[in-house]
């Protein structure tokens, strides 16, 4: 099938929000609590960053470790730069081979996502390479596409669809380019690929699975047919489950298919109910589109009472502490205290949120 590299999505892109959590932040962090606060604890992490500069400088630090810290520091700046504007959009990152030949299967498999997904107003962020980095961009056309280009000896060149293109952001370093992979994304979608994309796998799943990234959706999508991911979740449970490596919950994290309206429905849904989250004073802040009935908090209480440390799952109002994600003030929340080993629990939580509290309203699936 010939495909126009240069279509575009005919629907207006939808905007939503997107969490700004901070999964890091202890009882003992000083958080703003308002507008004038949220400021002067900015300019107070721009003063660290010219103090740890000036410390580089008497500790004497080599060239060499200079030049990483100046250049990821630029590559970093830079990028948040140009996603800042796209923040509240919703977007989801592609991974797959490089290598994939436009007169494949896969390739139409690909670009029939991005179609799908740039159509239902999310935005598709690829490595802006060829084969399926390209079929995805296709699909989603030049204005819902973004990328991160790496810049290799033998392939440096931004595939046509974003060539030149003010979303498109040229890297050096894959350290920088996969933290903006998993940072400013909703959702990852990885096909078939080389050992890049079984690393971005895991690294995906790793980071989703430790909490150093909120939940997101992970769909794996083989092509119509195809077995890559089924060999792969294979492997998983024979050598990593069955084992003891992970934990039964774990397996929740991802989903492997190889039809399209499933992968995209998996991303749509888990949005249907829950917005994001946020750690507050040590408690866990779950925002949700539709508030959950009593009855409904009562039975989280009861069936996921493993991952609550103390106290109860309950309902709460905007906490002051969140002033920096106005946008989200309206928004029901669900607030508890929880044991961070169990980020497979709460994905469970969080799909019977989404089954339980109905169908989405077109408005709230991206």
């Amino acid at each position: 099938m010939a495909v126009d590299k240069s279509k575009q999505p005919g629907s207006d892109p939808k905007r939503t929000s997107q969490s700004t959590s901070r999964p890091d932040v202890s009882e003992t962090d000083v958080m703003p609590t308002e507008h004038a606060e949220v400021l002067d604890e900015r300019d107070g992490l721009v003063e660290e960053l010219k103090e740890t500069a000036d410390k580089l400088d008497r500790d004497g630090a080599t060239r060499g470790d200079l030049k990483i810290l100046s250049r990821a520091m630029r590559e970093l700046r830079y990028a948040f730069k140009v996603f800042t504007p796209y923040r509240r959009r919703r977007k989801v990152t592609v991974f797959g081979s490089a290598r994939t030949p436009e007169d494949t299967p896969l390739y139409e498999h690909v670009v029939e996502f991005g179609q799908k997904m740039g159509g239902l107003g999310w935005m598709v962020l690829t490595g802006a390479g060829p084969g399926v980095m390209e079929a995805a961009n296709v699909g989603a056309g030049r204005g819902m596409s973004m990328g991160v280009n790496i810049l290799l000896p033998f392939e440096q060149e931004a595939n046509q669809v974003l060539r030149n293109d003010d979303k498109l952001v040229h890297l050096k370093y894959f350290f920088t380019r996969k933290l903006l992979f998993v940072k400013e994304v909703h959702a990852a979608a990885l096909f078939p690929g080389g050992f890049g994309t079984l690393d971005e796998a895991f690294e995906v799943l790793t980071l989703v699975q430790t909490g150093k990234r909120d939940l997101m959706p992970l769909v794996l999508i083989d092509e119509p047919g195809g077995s890559y991911w089924k060999n792969w979740k294979k492997f998983i449970e024979e050598e990593l489950l069955n084992t003891g490596m992970i934990s039964p919950e774990d397996m929740d994290l991802f989903k492997v298919t190889d039809d399209i309206d499933e992968a995209c429905g998996e991303i749509l849904s888990f949005y249907c109910v829950y917005n994001s989250m946020r750690y507050v004073k040590g408690k866990l802040v779950l925002r949700l589109h539709l508030e959950p009935s009593d009855e409904l908090v009562e039975r989280l209480n009861v069936e996921f009472a493993d991952i609550v440390e103390r106290g109860r799952i309950e309902k709460v109002g905007t906490h002051p502490l969140e002033a920096d994600d106005a946008h989200l003030a309206d928004l029901p929340r669900l607030q508890f205290r929880f044991n961070r080993k169990y980020i497979g629990r709460l994905r469970q939580m969080v799909d019977v949120l989404n089954e339980e509290l109905g169908a989405c309203a077109p408005e709230l699936t991206v």
